[in-house]
């Protein structure tokens, strides 16, 4: 799943002077476009849903597990609250080194918010769901008709002095976190913690049925509703302004479908190599258990490669190429969680937010 979060960063840190509403250049050759086409239909806007899902999906079964060891809701919604705030400060760290695109700020702030709906009534999360894809529209089109509207600014990814792009990466994601990031989690964020009632994704094999239907009435909502957008970005259509902010806010908007539809996806994917894992199987699965760390270190590595100040790779290729890289970034993190998984090692990231979470004693 990773691999869907390195494709969709690995553009954002090229030079490119004419970008669609995705960031993908307009001055690309037929095989960057073919590629930013496919990213944009099945991965971009899809991830970020998809991992907002886990990690409500998470919130509630570690909660669970505080409440069975014998604490009380209090107790567990400081703990909560006290792991959602230092993800949040994973996240600030994330932006101050490294990118601004960091989703781990979203994450802990939602935590903060909303940890008290992981008591609330079924109904409860689904309405707020459903409150989640109106505020979703409410700020995605306005946001559609900047992007029309003005002259694309200088990516942070992309300037060649370091102190200025860092101020850049501070400003651009303390005004994304609060808005676009927060409202793109939201609903799937509930629905995550909804499914995790009923544990979907720990035995999907007593739930096939639910699932299959979740991952193919997803990914092809998300498929769908992406087509056009993919068709404005890789200009092969040029339609009005209304109607392609029309078209971005679509392709967001049936991203959240996507994002259930994938988690859905995995999960029977997973459930097939349940009791027999192959190498592969075992290595993805290592590289889940340091998902933090991997996420992490695809931003150390893409800095390394892309930016201006150092490898500089960001101003001399493509999307297609960008893309490759992605993949070669994410299979070195998934080797090295493969590496590391015989010793039963936690990840760096990982092992830090346990420890400021619970304390040394644990």
């Amino acid at each position: 799943m990773l691999l869907l979060i390195a494709l969709a960063h690995a553009h954002i840190y090229l030079s490119v002077r004419s970008a669609g509403f995705r960031g993908y250049s307009k001055d690309g050759d037929t095989v960057d476009r073919f590629v930013a086409g496919a990213q944009v239909l099945l991965v971009d806007g899809r991830a970020l849903p998809l991992f907002a899902a886990l990690f409500g999906y998470g919130l509630a079964h570690l909660a669970q597990r505080q409440t069975d060891a014998g604490r009380d809701w209090p107790q567990v919604r400081k703990l909560l609250r006290r792991r959602s705030l230092w993800l949040f400060a994973f996240g600030l760290c994330h932006v101050l080194l490294l990118f601004f695109g960091d989703i781990l700020g979203a994450y802990g702030l939602i935590g903060l918010m909303f940890v008290g709906f992981i008591r609330r009534s079924d109904r409860a999360l689904l309405w707020a769901a459903v409150v989640g894809l109106v505020l979703h529209v409410a700020v995605l089109f306005p946001l559609g008709l900047v992007t029309v509207t003005f002259e694309r600014t200088m990516s942070p990814t992309a300037m060649a002095e370091p102190i200025e792009a860092l101020v850049s990466r501070l400003t651009v994601w303390s005004m994304m976190t609060p808005t676009y990031l927060v409202v793109s989690v939201l609903p799937t964020f509930f629905l995550g913690i909804w499914a995790a009632r009923r544990r979907l994704l720990d035995h999907p094999g007593l739930h096939r049925a639910l699932l299959t239907r979740a991952a193919t009435l997803g990914v092809g909502t998300a498929v769908a509703g992406g087509l056009p957008l993919t068709l404005i970005d890789t200009q092969l259509w040029s339609p009005s302004d209304m109607i392609s902010v029309t078209a971005n806010t679509v392709h967001s908007l049936t991203g959240v479908a996507g994002g259930v539809g994938y988690a859905a996806l995995f999960a029977l994917l997973a459930d097939r190599t349940t009791g027999h894992p192959g190498p592969i199987a075992k290595a993805l699965a290592a590289c889940g258990q340091w998902s933090l760390t991997c996420y992490l270190l695809q931003s150390v590595l893409f800095v390394a490669i892309f930016t201006p100040y150092l490898g500089g790779l960001g101003t001399k290729v493509g999307d297609a190429a960008a893309s490759g890289i992605a993949v070669i970034v994410w299979l070195a993190t998934v080797l090295l969680a493969a590496s590391q998984a015989p010793r039963g090692r936690r990840g760096p990231a990982e092992s830090l937010l346990r420890r400021l979470t619970y304390g040394k004693a644990k």
